[in-house]
């Protein structure tokens, strides 16, 4: 919910976009993957499946490229189908692709996702209803199908394969593009996609269940430490001892209500979301700026001593203020409830992704303190439909997904790899197991989220390194299938 920030939250706010959830605003960092791309825009269509509403009107937007590695006109186009956030964010955190394209002389594009970044159809007003109501994966996926077959004509690549990459939603979207556009996507690797998940399939404790299993993995103390630290909360909550919480969590401001109680354990159960999507072996700064393994030295920060609420308001400081500025934390500008428990993040991004979990993503995960170890925090379809009819006027669409595409149901595709890290939270709501010879699934053990798409690291675990090769050998039978049958068309 958008709010008026006084200047102070506002400098806080800003400081703190390089540690947010789910929107990837940090500031970018030039280094060698930026110099290679060209930023451009692309005249898209507003509206692709009614003629009347919007005529012929088109939007700009964003995608970035490199023809670096690309043999022209034999190469394959490696195509990102961009997701929730800046795509520059997703271009400079994908490097296995470009090691990728190198290997196989690839044009390589990462398209921005309609209402993302700068690819805001209506400009501010995009958020506005009925304007945002344009905002659905029907129209991302179609984005995708006429960026392609326009640019691959412009590009005189139309006899060349094309394969679609993606991480997360962005994995779910590169799926769903093979099923949907076989005709234009020969092959689709969709790392950490919950596929199953968002579609309304699976259990609704599974996710924080997953994120307190990577803490207990460390060590069942930590795990331990992280449910008493909240119970000690929720004491100086029952007794209204707002001042004693605000010293202990040092915010800018004393909670006042059992909203703000809410608010601030929504906050700290996010900073633990974060540190388990992110458990990379290296510091990032992806999501957020992270250590290397925040999981660990979550743990250790939580295990340091006898003052639980201490640890648990440092552990969180991890993510939320990673450069040590921050004097005291502003409940309501760090963290926003939003329809999607595991956090949207702040600014225009989040926006978009709140509409987009009142729709047609489903994701009502909770939190109950018995099958993790977080407080009590239910998000029901209920909830979801009272909070998304007063927020954006909509009803949600419970199952639509499914029907969509195709849900559990996927034994018909091809051409699909599903790669998962063990220690990825997301990772049991997508496809765990392979589905024919030619729907694989990939598991990676000691793998965080999508960390098979980040470039090669000294410090990769074996697992990924094996999956990049098996990936790499996939992909470049499908190049090949895909150039013979295009050959034989001629």
């Amino acid at each position: 919910m958008k709010t008026v920030l006084s200047i102070l939250t506002l400098t806080v706010f800003l400081i703190l976009l390089t540690a947010l959830p789910n929107t990837a605003l940090q500031s970018r960092r030039h280094g060698p993957a930026e110099t290679l791309f060209t930023e451009q825009f692309f005249s898209q269509t507003v509206d692709h499946f009614n003629f009347n509403t919007m005529g012929n009107a088109t939007f700009r937007q964003r995608y970035l490229i490199t023809d670096k590695f690309w043999k022209a006109g034999h190469g394959p186009v490696f195509f990102y189908t961009g997701n929730e956030g800046d795509v520059w964010d997703f271009a400079l955190n994908s490097g296995f692709i470009l090691e990728l394209a190198a290997q196989q002389q690839a044009l390589v594009l990462f398209a921005e996702h309609r209402y993302y970044g700068k690819s805001l159809p209506f400009g501010n007003s995009s958020f506005n209803i009925p304007q945002v109501s344009l905002l659905t994966v029907e129209q991302a996926l179609a984005d995708y199908a006429v960026m392609i077959t326009e640019l691959k004509q412009q590009l005189a690549a139309t006899h060349c394969p094309v394969i679609v990459f993606g991480g997360s939603y962005g994995g779910m979207l590169s799926a769903y593009m093979r099923l949907r556009y076989p005709n234009i996507v020969a092959g689709a690797l969709a790392a950490s996609a919950p596929v199953l998940s968002t579609a309304g399939l699976g259990d609704s404790r599974q996710f924080f269940q997953d994120v307190t299993a990577d803490f207990e993995k460390i060590a069942p103390e930590c795990r331990d430490a992280v449910r008493g630290a909240f119970s000690q909360l929720k004491k100086l909550a029952e007794h209204k001892d707002y001042s004693r919480i605000q010293s202990e969590f040092a915010l800018c401001k004393p909670p006042s209500s059992e909203r703000d109680i809410h608010q601030l354990n929504g906050l700290l159960r996010n900073a633990f979301t974060l540190m388990a999507m992110l458990d990379y072996p290296y510091s990032t700064h992806f999501m957020g700026n992270m250590p290397a393994n925040p999981v660990k030295v979550g743990c250790g920060t939580m295990l340091r001593g006898p003052d639980l609420l201490a640890n648990l308001r440092d552990t969180a400081g991890i993510v939320y203020n990673s450069t040590g500025v921050l004097t005291c934390f502003d409940l309501y500008s760090l963290y926003v409830e939003c329809a999607d428990p595991t956090g949207c993040g702040l600014g225009f991004n989040s926006q978009a992704w709140d509409y987009q979990a009142c729709t047609e993503i489903e994701l009502c995960y909770e939190s109950n303190n018995v099958t993790d170890m977080f407080p009590p925090m239910a998000f029901t379809e209920q909830d979801r439909e009272i909070y998304c009819s007063k927020r954006w006027a909509v009803l949600p669409r419970p199952g639509w997904l499914k029907t969509q595409f195709w849900g559990d149901a996927l034994s018909a595709a091809s051409n699909i790899i599903f790669s998962n890290g063990d220690l990825d939270p997301w990772a049991n709501g997508g496809v765990r197991k392979s589905l024919s010879s030619s729907l694989i699934a990939l598991n990676i053990s000691g793998g965080a989220h999508h960390l098979d798409l980040r470039g090669s690291n000294e410090v990769d675990p074996e697992s990924v390194i094996s999956a990049r090769q098996k990936e790499a050998e996939i992909i470049a039978q499908w190049v090949e299938m895909e150039r013979s049958r295009l050959q034989k068309t001629l």
